[in-house]
């Protein structure tokens, strides 16, 4: 018999076996949802044990790596250092990149990342849902059982001694007839990460307002390099800036290192004390600097020049004899930034966060601060809408190339590179701004450029020349010291030294120079002590002071007995005008007449005087 049914025949049946295969699917949930309401049996257990342990295992890789990654699971964006702040956004710590919770940006801006507690929630728990997909149930499938993992989502909660991590998923567990469905699942871990959490933010709060790290920095700068003084000498004070830059941060690595934040205990001395931070967290803390790692250090003042810094003496000029004596004042200015890590841990667990320290013209970062003002986050040098032609020419008006920068509001912005003599760009709108120019082989130019009036200008750079300093004295060849100096008196005073015999190098460019050389020998003489009494007209105490009355009071001076252990024994003064040929010869040989050496503080005096009378022969080549 043959049955013919229609198209509406058809499709009923197709309707009705639809209808049956979504029931069973319903029946089959519904089922594992009401196993799932049960206890499930002994032999399903051990593979719901599993996937909690997973939970478990997931939330502790996340709360590891967000303990060491300053709070972050996801790393905020990245932004590079400069010359100007040589810091990242982030800290290589043993190859592992750790964002500064404050930091100076690469165009100078400060910067703060640091996670909030529910960013750390929510992150923490973004981790642990990423990665549940991934629990392993290959060797309970191996045994026969059918598990299906489908999760919706993740909460977490930080406490301070513990994590809580709440799963929404529906975890389907089958063998043979044996079924159940559990749809929500909670862990928690043992976990230090909230109360460490809160340490890190009180130790930053305190770093924030009371900048101890600066300030522990200004003392090692005090005690380990020159910063400001008088030394009562005749002779010149010299250091070398590399051995000052290396000397700065072999201390800074070790005072960061003895730095304890706590209380300190009841009789310890006052010299371990002034090591301590006066926060109570009642956990390890370690403070850690490299001198390895990015560091800014830069030295300037009056008697900076190179790898040269010098204390010139006051009382040696000519008309200065009635001292009696000679002193150096010096005063360097140092802006510093380096990184500190800081570490709060036990024997299972790390938090950690890096900082910026700032030290701005030998003092802390407040003065920084201060100037950031309601435009903190202001960022110049994104804003580069103005067109901008910089040709740049030698001396010659041969084409040079160059790195041309633009320096307004204590921004320096990287405008690129020029090409064939000729860079064509975008600048930021500025008056009065600058444009700088760095080229190997050549003097940094700085010209007065207001990009939002101009477009076009022309650069001469100079430049410069290594040039090779001999010196004589009375024909023959130096014995003892001498400090030689080179001042521009035509355009700019600039000055350059050469301390002999250590350095005999120096780069020079085209233009007038001041010429001195100054010749010391050891002496022996000893200034006797001295005492002086000096009177002064003071306003009379009481009544009388009110009316102008005033009374003569004197005071004792007294001046300590002074050895002169270097003297001036030669030298004198020049000027003349180096032109290109002549530095092309890469040799100055400069001659000068010999001093008594001297015996009295009369003939240290006549010294002193005959030295701007004498002359300083010149040859090149």
């Amino acid at each position: 018999m043959t049955i013919s049914l229609g198209k509406k025949g058809q499709m009923t049946i197709f309707i009705i076996v639809a209808i049956v295969i979504v029931a069973a699917i319903l029946v089959y949930f519904c089922a594992f949802r009401n196993a799932g309401t049960k206890e499930l049996s002994a032999e399903l257990k051990p593979a719901y044990d599993s996937y909690l342990s997973c939970i478990q295992e997931q939330t502790r890789n996340a709360v590891d790596l967000a303990g060491s990654q300053s709070g972050h699971i996801t790393l905020p964006g990245y932004s590079a250092g400069s010359d100007y702040a040589p810091t990242s956004s982030q800290l290589d710590f043993l190859g592992f990149p750790v964002p500064y919770w404050y930091y100076v940006s690469g165009n100078g801006v400060i910067k703060e990342q640091i996670p909030t507690k529910s960013e750390m929630q929510k992150e923490i728990a973004e981790y642990v849902q990423d990665r549940l997909q991934y629990c392993n149930f290959d060797s309970f499938r191996e045994q026969g059982f059918s598990v299906v993992n489908d999760v919706k989502s993740v909460k977490v909660e930080i406490q301070e001694n513990k994590i809580v991590t709440k799963v929404n998923s529906d975890f389907a567990v089958s063998k043979e007839t044996d079924t159940g469905v559990v749809d929500s699942h909670e862990i928690s871990i043992n976990s230090k990460l909230g109360k460490f959490y809160d340490i890190a933010l009180e130790i930053y709060n305190k770093e924030k307002n009371d900048v101890f790290l600066e300030n522990y920095t200004v003392d090692t700068l005090r005690l380990n390099a020159p910063v400001d003084g008088v030394e009562l000498s005749c002779g010149p004070k010299i250091w070398k800036a590399r051995e000052v830059d290396e000397k700065i941060r072999d201390a800074l690595e070790a005072n960061i290192a003895a730095i304890k934040i706590g209380v300190p205990e009841k009789g310890i001395s006052n010299k371990s004390k002034y090591f301590y931070v006066p926060v109570d967290v009642g956990e390890n803390v370690n403070l850690i600097y490299s001198k390895q790692w990015p560091t800014k250090l830069e030295i300037s003042g009056g008697g900076v020049d190179g790898e040269l810094m010098t204390a010139e003496p006051v009382g040696n000029q000519a008309g200065l004899g009635v001292m009696g004596f000679c002193y150096e004042p010096y005063h360097f200015v140092y802006d510093l930034t380096y990184p500190v890590l800081i570490q709060i841990y036990d024997n299972e667990e790390l938090f950690q966060f890096p900082v910026s320290v700032v030290i701005d013209k030998n003092m802390p970062r407040e003065a920084m601060l201060n100037d950031i003002g309601e435009e903190g986050d202001f960022d110049f040098c994104k804003y580069d809408t103005q067109d901008v032609n910089v040709n740049l020419y030698d001396v010659n008006l041969n084409r040079a190339d160059a790195n041309v920068s633009y320096e307004c509001f204590g921004q320096r912005c990287k405008l690129g590179e020029s090409e064939n003599g000729t860079f064509a760009g975008k600048a930021p709108a500025c008056v009065n701004g600058y444009l700088v120019a760095k080229s190997e082989g050549y003097e940094e130019k700085s010209q007065l450029f207001s990009s939002n009036e101009e477009t076009d200008t022309d650069m001469i750079l100079d430049r410069q020349y290594d040039i090779t300093v001999e010196l004589s004295v009375d024909g023959k060849s130096l014995n003892g010291n001498a400090i030689i100096t080179f001042t521009r008196n035509d355009t700019e005073s600039q000055t350059y030294s050469v301390s002999l015999p250590g350095s005999s190098k120096v780069n020079l460019i085209e233009g007038y120079y001041n010429i001195k050389v100054y010749i010391y020998s050891n002496s022996s003489l000893v200034i006797p002590a001295s005492k002086t009494t000096q009177c002064s007209d003071v306003p009379k105490s009481g009544i009388l002071g009110v009316f102008g009355v005033k009374s003569e009071q004197c005071y004792d001076i007294e001046i300590p007995a002074t050895k002169v252990e270097s003297a001036l024994a030669g030298g004198g003064v020049s000027e003349t005008y180096f032109f290109p040929s002549d530095l092309e010869k890469g040799k100055i040989k400069l001659s000068v007449s010999g001093f008594p050496a001297p015996t009295s503080l009369e003939q240290m005096q006549y010294n002193l005087e005959a030295f701007d009378s004498q002359d300083v022969g010149i040859e090149i080549g």
